[in-house]
């Protein structure tokens, strides 16, 4: 759903971007109560992790294909505010290296890819997990719900911003019957994806899963050679972590798999255009659509330029782009960490 250059007009990218300013903003300053010494190395990875996937799109109709936003996975490992920073550091990378989504759009597909998802998904989610028994299979559950009501909320919020300032004059009905339909499609494959990746971490790691932060689990003791729920004090322990799954074992695990992800499951993909480039195509929104600004990049079109082979230059172009987004987004959330810890100095409060 990277919306390019020219679909629509500058005054609404223009309002758009203040918009997602804004988001941008909000997000730092609430990070600070989601990042830790913990969250903050996972919150680069998702980042990564969302790079990776976004270049695996796989078919959903005849012609069509889909791939990962991730907000509602980032949203619902990391917290809403860093799953927004999360999901904006993938889209100013694949903007400004790769010339995927238009520079002066990336008001607007922060805005909708970022803001949206996130905010829908995890409002969703939390609304679910507190009517569902409490339990991590309820919390793969919601995450499913969460993922898949958000692509379908990010194709409705495109449409409105088309409503708005689409430089073609197609009927918006038309449109948003299109985009929504398609966008379901790809909601099941968004929602697939984020409860097998919420559900690989819980099982590792749920202390690290924002989203599961609330979950309880009675203690039990073994008692004359039975086990016996422990008393009522020792019920609102927090389930203790596994002791298998360490931080940086989680870490490196999940650095490996982008990487193999981008730099080599990426060649198998779908070639067929994802559902926005499709209903563009189809209903004229793309009549005036412009070359992007970065189409001389050295990563223009997810390969390296200069390498003849084909599977040799994306496997390169997905695995610097695996590395810089990790580090960037890495570098974000320890700053935004690093504001915390500042925040809370006994200089800044007044101890």
């Amino acid at each position: 759903m990277h919306v390019p250059d020219g679909f629509i007009n500058a005054p609404t990218s223009a309002v758009a971007g203040v918009v997602a300013a804004g988001a941008v903003a909000v997000s730092l300053r609430g990070a600070r109560r989601e990042l830790d010494e913990r969250t903050a190395p996972l919150a680069g990875l998702v980042a990564a992790f969302i790079f990776a996937v976004q270049m695996l799109n796989f078919p959903v109709a005849a012609g069509t294909s889909g791939h990962l936003l991730g907000g509602a996975l980032a949203a619902i490992l990391v917290g809403p505010y860093t799953g927004v920073l999360c999901v904006s550091v993938v889209l100013l990378m694949q903007g400004v290296l790769f010339a995927d989504g238009g520079l002066t759009a990336l008001g607007v597909n922060i805005t909708v890819m970022a803001v949206v998802t996130t905010v829908v998904a995890y409002t969703a989610f939390r609304a679910l997990v507190k009517v569902l028994p409490n339990s991590r299979r309820s919390v793969t559950v919601a995450s499913f719900v969460a993922a898949l009501l958000s692509v379908p909320a990010a194709a409705l919020a495109f449409t409105l911003v088309y409503w708005i300032g689409g430089t073609t004059e197609v009927p918006i009905g038309k449109v948003a019957t299109a985009m929504v339909g398609v966008h379901v499609l790809i909601g099941i494959g968004e929602a697939v994806i984020t409860s097998l990746t919420v559900g690989a971490v819980l099982a590792v790691r749920p202390d690290l899963v924002h989203g599961a932060r609330g979950l309880r689990q009675k203690l039990r003791l073994r008692v004359n050679g039975e086990l016996v729920d422990a008393p009522d004090a020792e019920e609102e322990r927090t389930a203790p972590v596994p002791a298998g799954a360490s931080r940086r074992t989680l870490w490196v695990s999940g650095l490996v798999t982008s990487l193999v992800l981008a730099g080599f499951v990426s060649f198998y993909a779908s070639a067929s255009p994802d559902g926005l480039e499709k209903v563009a195509a189809d209903k004229g929104i793309d009549a005036k659509a412009r070359e992007h600004a970065a189409a001389g990049s050295p990563l223009a079109d997810y390969g390296v330029k200069d390498v003849a082979d084909a599977r040799l230059s994306g496997g390169l172009a997905g695995v610097i782009g695996v590395g810089v987004t990790v580090v960037a987004g890495s570098a974000v959330f320890w700053a935004v960490r690093r504001r915390r810890t500042d925040d809370a100095s006994p200089a800044n409060t007044g101890v």
